[in-house]
């Protein structure tokens, strides 16, 4: 029935297969082709037991051939993903994390398998048969492919995000040709390709007939070394190629190369002098072509050395720091098929907000992403199209890295992974793969590796005792356990059931964090933490965030409303629902903030005030100085910019600060006269004098920002507010706040509600996370195990936060003011804060009578948990639509995100003010407020005004359409209800995020522990 191995073959490949090569553009002849095929899709695999009948009376290959009949088949576009078609017609797609969507029994899979068989003609012309090959390149197939020209099958592959090209020279025919492909959805390779991203099959890269011509070139590898203690570049050859290929000539114009040889035995070793070399922050390329009597291929090539001494990862020389990604392909409508300028920008992205690495996971991406890396300039490490992860929850039994069986699957996956990209000078590190536990598999894939490639160094963060990986890499290791890695007087067992020898062995090695700070929702927090250590500590190489984009997909209600799905919106038997949504960048591309926290805390230059005019420069660029930089200056006072400039980003002397180096830059040299009680800031901003391909001049790479004679923290709060003249007691009955008993019913002549004390927020992700122990419950530097606890989310159902009531204790009021006693606390809980609600009122100088409102909130002894938040609640009409504020800002922030936001005056409207996430949960926080101007149909309508309390804290503001309570509630933005009111929440204080939906737990200092806390706020009508 089949020629070749069937789909649960441990076999890789079989038939006409060529030898796995670069990935070249070459002046030879080929035809795209990308277009509509005929598809036709069967519930099984036609020609194997479990597909009997499938197809009827027809023979299971009779679609191959050249004159079937194809009426009434569909029409699919390649490349694309067959369950993402219009209406998904042909199926949907499926998302699991670790869960393999079928059962574990290798190499087995159901007999319920969605195959697609594709066909096309395509027009041969005569010439490409008369001398040479033709071979059928596939860039991508998802999961097992088989092959006709026809009516002859020719091969069979496997490898999803693999390229694979098959010899069909004797096949084909002048004229028109038959081609046909059938895809089945679950092979054996779908046990080496569990990847944390949707299941989505099909022919979704390009499919190109390429004609060799005879005394073509095979294959080309242009190594360009670079030497850094003299400059000079050298190019190292390999040229695959017939004797009839010779006389070969590379060529590289612009160093004024010009070599030819005579023979394979004459291809040696070219040097070419002086050249600029490679890196991400100068991707200096050189365009080189490589001709032969019959072909000429063109490339272009970056000179760089990659090194390893001792624990120091070098690059040219140079220590080199991870500032990375985690980055799959994936796109909302097309999902992995590839689209060069969504790439591009997606890039572009990447550099505007300081990412400087990119880790391919899990697998090769197309070829064209790793030309933009070469060209934008990023370090990438290149992974391997491999993930066994599902084999864990089994205790990691029949793990194929470990099976002699699935070793020829392994070699082969690695091949095509390193000949394909060899040529990329971005690529500094081969990766094997992703948690596929550890086997002798893996390790013959290093030994390899190793000795197809000797510039290169091997990664895998599953070799834990580090037998056969050139690096020691992790995973969501915590702040402590990376300081004790860093560390040289740190002799302690590194845990995953290694010794002290292996622990020893490992700190001997270059350090990374593969994935760490899991981006889900909002979040994440601590990144300041890992990026300290790492400027301390010279074996800590950075790291990469998971992940870098969410992976939601384009999808409709019912009734047509538009949003982004993920796990289980696709009915799936098993799926792994929101945690496929664990981006920087949402899925419409919007930054998160958690990507401008991670832009802050990497960004490239750190400016520190000596005195307020002038700032030390710290260059943490890898090789370039900062004469493409300049700084913008402002002084504020209270926010308003009083005197600003410019100036080059230059040291006293008027030179360039190197990389690496720091410098003194002078600013100004005296400050505007401020009133007293006046806060001065100095904000300054560092941004690219010039146009960039990536950026527009003046955007900002960079920023800093300090306050002049700041007070002490505490006792700073009774500073007088500038302007502010002595303001006169009145009463309360003439102020905006009008209250019915213990009741307040309307603020600035708008009926409200509130304010209520708050101790819930939506969960977010990480809040709902259970991944590391509770940081509240034992000590974060101990590894032995911690405690592991169910999730914050879950500790505050149990402890009653998201149904608090509320007794009024007692109500005494005067002319002067009106106090209300409250205890707050929920069912079956001895658990309570006592409220003391304080309202009076106070008439300015400019006679406008304000509502002062003070409310102390002590909590008993009683509170097990720490809370997610402090504040008040006021329900607000639903025309309020947008904000300005005295504050932190433009963006929120939270008790571990606070690195990338700056004391100033900000407005947004109020869908600006949270973040749309996949699944609704807290944000929006907006810390240090000092005054808040909340407007009505866009007019300025009720001013807040926060003092600080004795510490010197001030409360933070959340505007939103919906409520917390709302909020938790939903799955997706569009199951919120349409509000019947709006939502002001001031926190005296909020907990911070961490990363616990798969990292540590929000550090101590940025948790917030059951405390009493004051609010002092004054309303006035605008």
């Amino acid at each position: 029935m089949t020629t070749f191995p069937l789909h649960t073959s441990y076999d890789p490949v079989a038939g006409a297969l060529a030898p796995a090569r670069s990935w070249l553009t070459s002046d030879a002849p080929r035809i795209d082709l990308a277009g509509d095929w005929q598809f036709r899709l069967s519930p099984a695999v036609p020609g194997t037991p479990g597909g009997h009948g499938v197809l009827g009376e027809e023979s299971p290959t009779a679609f191959a051939g050249p004159d079937y009949d194809a009426t009434g088949w569909d029409t699919l576009a390649v490349p694309s993903h067959w369950v993402l078609a219009e209406d998904f017609r042909h199926g949907k797609p499926i998302y699991t994390n670790v869960q393999y969507p079928f059962p574990v029994d290798p190499p087995f899979v159901p007999d319920e398998n969605p195959t697609g068989d594709y066909r096309r003609s395509v027009d041969v012309p005569a010439a490409w048969l008369e001398s040479g090959q033709v071979l059928l390149r596939f860039d991508g197939v998802e999961s097992h492919a088989r092959v006709w020209v026809n009516g002859t099958e020719v091969a069979m592959f496997t490898g999803s995000r693999l390229a694979h090209e098959v010899d069909v020279t004797e096949q084909l025919q002048a004229g028109v040709n038959t081609l046909a492909v059938r895809v089945v959805q679950w092979s054996a390779a779908s046990y080496l390709e569990d990847q944390d991203q949707w299941w989505l099959p099909g022919i979704f890269r390009d499919v190109t007939l390429l004609h060799r011509p005879e005394g073509g070139i095979e294959d080309v590898w242009l190594t360009a070394d670079y030497d850094p203690a003299t400059g000079v570049g050298t190019i190292l050859p390999e040229v695959r190629a017939a004797v009839e290929a010779f006389p070969v000539h590379l060529r590289l114009p612009e160093l004024e190369v010009d070599v030819t040889w005579d023979s394979p035995q004459d291809v040696a070793p070219v040097e070419v002098g002086q050249v600029s070399a490679w890196s991400p922050e100068e991707p200096t390329l050189y365009e080189a072509t490589v001709s032969g009597t019959a072909e000429t291929i063109t490339l272009r090539t970056g000179f760089r050395r990659v090194q390893i001494d001792g624990d120091r990862f070098l690059v040219n020389g140079r220590q080199v720091t991870f500032s990375g990604m985690n980055r799959h392909e994936v796109h909302p409508d097309r999902g992995r098929v590839f689209d060069e300028e969504f790439a591009r920008e997606d890039l572009a992205l990447m550099k505007r907000h300081n990412v400087n690495a990119i880790r391919t996971s899990h697998y090769p991406p197309h070829p064209r992403l790793l030309d933009l890396a070469d060209e934008l300039g990023f370090w990438v490490i290149l992974e391997c199209d491999l993930e066994t992860h599902g084999f864990e929850a089994g205790g990691w039994v029949d793990n194929p890295s470990d099976d002699l069986r699935w070793r020829e699957a392994y070699l082969d996956r690695m091949q095509r992974t390193l000949e394909r990209d060899k040529n990329h000078p971005s690529i500094v590190m081969w990766s094997l793969g992703n948690e596929s536990g550890t086997g002798t598999n893996l390790a013959a894939m290093a030994q390899w590796t190793h000795g197809r490639d000797a510039t290169r160094p091997v990664h895998y963060e599953g070799d834990y005792a580090g037998e056969y990986t050139d690096v020691y890499s992790r995973m969501y290791a915590s702040v402590p356990e990376t300081e004790s890695i860093a560390r040289d007087d740190d002799t302690s067992v590194l845990g995953r059931d290694i010794t002290a020898g292996d622990s020893a062995r490992q700190r001997s090695k270059p350090f990374l964090q593969c994935e760490y700070a899991h981006a889900m929702g909002n979040g994440p927090g601590a990144l300041d933490a890992y990026r300290e250590l790492v400027d301390r500590y010279p074996r800590l190489h950075g790291g990469f965030i998971w992940e870098w984009r969410d992976h939601g997909l384009r999808t409709r209600t019912a009734t047509g409303t538009e949003y982004f799905g993920y796990g289980g919106d696709f009915g799936e038997v098993v799926h792994d629902g929101n945690f496929v949504m664990d981006g920087m960048v949402l899925s419409d591309s919007t930054p998160s903030p958690g990507l401008l926290e991670f832009a802050a805390v990497e960004q490239p230059i750190l400016l520190t005030p000596i005195g307020d005019g002038s700032a030390v420069v710290r260059n943490r660029r890898f090789i370039a100085d900062t004469s493409d930089l300049r700084v913008r200056w402002s002084i504020e006072h209270d926010g308003r910019v009083v005197t600003e400039g410019e100036t080059a980003l230059v040291d006293e002397s008027g030179a360039p600060i190197p990389a690496g180096g720091t410098g003194s830059l002078h600013l100004f040299s005296e400050l505007p006269t401020a009133r007293p009680g006046t806060e001065v800031t100095v904000t300054l901003a560092v941004e690219l004098a010039e146009q960039t391909p990536w950026a527009p001049a003046g955007h900002v790479v960079a920023r800093a920002q300090w306050q002049v004679g700041a007070p002490g923290t505490f006792g700073g709060a009774n500073l007088p507010v500038a302007g502010r003249a002595r303001t006169t007691v009145v009463g309360l009955g003439d102020s905006p706040a009008v209250l019915e008993g213990p009741v307040l019913t309307t603020l600035a002549g708008a009926a409200v509600r509130g304010p209520h004390v708050e101790l819930w927020r939506a969960p977010t992700d990480n809040d709902r996370g259970t991944n590391s122990t509770n940081y509240d419950y034992a000590d974060p530097a101990d590894r032995t195990g911690g405690v592991m606890t169910p999730s914050l989310a879950d500790l505050w159902t149990q402890a009653g936060l998201d149904r608090l009531v509320r007794r009024v204790v007692s109500v005494t009021a005067d002319p002067a003011s009106h106090t209300v006693i409250r205890r707050v606390s929920a069912a079956q809980s001895r658990a309570a804060v006592d409220v003391t609600e304080r309202w009076s009122a106070q008439r300015d100088a400019d006679g406008t009578v304000e509502a002062v409102l003070e409310v102390t909130m002590t909590p008993n002894t009683l509170w097990r948990d720490v809370w997610p938040r402090l504040g008040l609640h006021l329900e607000l009409p639903t025309d309020v639509d947008g904000a300005a504020w005295f504050g932190t800002g433009p963006h929120d922030s939270y008790p571990d995100t606070a690195t990338s936001v700056r004391l100033g005056r900000f407005s947004a409207g109020i869908d600006d003010l949270t973040v749309p996430y996949a699944r609704p949960q807290e944000s929006g926080h907006r810390s240090g407020l000092r005054e808040l101007v909340l407007q009505r149909g866009g007019q300025d309508w009720l001013q807040v005004s926060a003092d600080a309390d004795p510490q010197g804290r001030r409360p933070g503001f959340t505007l939103s359409r919906h409520s917390a309570h709302e909020l938790a509630s939903a799955a997706h933005p569009h199951e919120l209800p349409s509000p019947t009111a709006h939502h002001l929440y001031i926190d005296a204080a909020q907990h911070g995020l961490g990363s616990r939906a798969c990292g540590p737990d929000v550090w101590p200092t940025a948790m917030l522990r059951p405390q009493a806390r004051t609010l002092r706020l004054r309303f006035r009508a605008l």
